[in-house]
């Protein structure tokens, strides 16, 4: 349903957006991921993991203690780089950029409260929660932008405004169900403050690293943006949603229904018999993703005139025919994804540090090359580029940290 919802909103919003502004939204959309990446993500990564850990010890209530105080203080530090934004925008002069800029970080922190909690109910294994609100949200999301869009004029900020309302829906539901978890299993505190340390050990590389990759994911959009204009910005984000995204959508399905399971197995990673069982599910996972990415490929090599023509306007054909290369660059990506699960489980997100920054410095470095040289197909190219560094890189590592498990 998820999937389904953001190809139909696809559809809706491009024929109600130019492409210029369609580029607006997606430059907007790029302030909202560096929360993600860089702040509530993390955090959420860590207070998925730890779940496990905290019931077989019996102190649910001391990790939930300890997570609402972590959240809070996340989003004090969301708050003050708004200021700053805002502060900054204000000193360039670019006061046009304020109005969606604002918005755009607040849907990003009602976006990171919602994951938190899907991903609690989620490791509690609650996944009919979660994959209800889950394809709830993308079809609220752009029917609300529409509905909006129709009512008050069809520009980027309403959009993005139709997106932070419809969050705010999907996120009463979730915490309704939430409360649920809490009545049912909550039990005397006695452990916050270690908890609370151990979510943050665990979640601060990944807030690190989360830097950098958020720099390679939006700097393909700034680069065509510097180098070229707002319109190809727009043609860019039309194929990202196409190509990109589903097939990462898909894996991270898949990886969402995997991660509970494989930090339960995993326990708190001492045991190196645990540790094997978990290395071989995610080579297998990450098999799967690659076959998936294989046929993907080959149907948009065959059919990207046709599938263009069905989920978008007409005037953002003419790049259909990259579209098969953008699918496989996620999909390529997103198998790297799988083998990182295997290494968090393993409490080892300090050991991909080099490699997410690395690789994402390549990214950005190929993304402005590539923006400058061929503008929309250099840009595809060097997605295509990064996520192959990336890939191998993390099968070295986890090749290398299983040798290392053996010895």
């Amino acid at each position: 349903m998820a999937v389904l919802g953001s190809l139909v909103g696809v559809r809706l919003l491009t024929e109600l957006l130019d492409p210029a502004a369609y580029g607006e939204l997606a430059l907007g959309m790029t302030v909202a991921t560096l929360v993600n990446q860089t702040v509530l993500g993390p955090l959420g990564n860590g207070v998925t993991r730890f779940y496990a850990p905290a019931v077989e010890r019996g102190d649910l209530g001391g990790y939930l203690n300890a997570v609402r105080r972590l959240v809070l203080s996340a989003t004090g530090i969301i708050v003050l780089l708004m200021l700053f934004a805002v502060a900054g925008l204000l000193i360039a002069g670019r006061t046009e950029w304020i109005g969606i800029a604002t918005v755009a970080l607040i849907f990003a922190i009602l976006s990171g409260y919602n994951s938190i909690l899907s991903g609690i109910q989620n490791a509690a294994r609650q996944r009919s929660i979660v994959a209800l609100h889950q394809g709830m949200e993308s079809w609220a999301r752009f029917l609300v932008a529409v509905g909006l869009m129709l009512w008050l004029g069809a520009t980027s900020t309403v959009a993005m405004v139709g997106y932070a309302m419809a969050v705010i829906l999907v996120l009463g539901s979730q915490s309704l169900f939430f409360r649920k978890i809490i009545t049912k299993n909550i039990n005397v505190e006695n452990n916050k403050r270690s908890w609370q340390e151990q979510i943050w050990r665990y979640s601060w590389p990944i807030s690190i690293f989360g830097m950098f990759t958020w720099a390679q994911f939006a700097s393909d959009r700034w680069a065509l943006e510097l180098f070229a204009t707002t319109q190809e910005v727009g043609l860019y984000a039309v194929l990202f949603q196409l190509g990109y995204y589903p097939i990462s959508m898909v894996t991270g399905m898949a990886m969402q229904f995997l991660a509970p399971i494989f930090y339960q197995r995993a326990g708190d990673a001492s045991d190196s018999r645990r540790n094997a069982n978990i290395s071989n599910l995610s080579w297998r996972l990450t098999g799967l993703a690659l076959g998936v990415t294989g046929v993907a490929f080959l149907v948009a090599l065959l059919f990207h005139a046709q599938i263009f023509r069905i989920f978008v306007a007409k005037e953002y054909g003419p790049v259909s025919h990259l579209l098969p290369w953008v699918m496989l660059a996620g999909g390529v990506f997103a198998a790297g994804q799988t083998i990182s699960l295997n290494l968090m489980s393993q409490m080892k997100t300090h050991t991909m540090m080099p490699a997410k920054i690395v690789t994402a410095l390549l990214g950005v470095i190929l993304n402005f090359v590539g923006a400058y040289w061929y503008g929309t197909t250099g840009i595809v190219i060097a997605g295509v580029l990064f996520s192959v560094s990336y890939f191998l890189w993390m099968v070295v590592l986890s090749k290398h940290k299983g040798i290392e498990e053996c010895l």
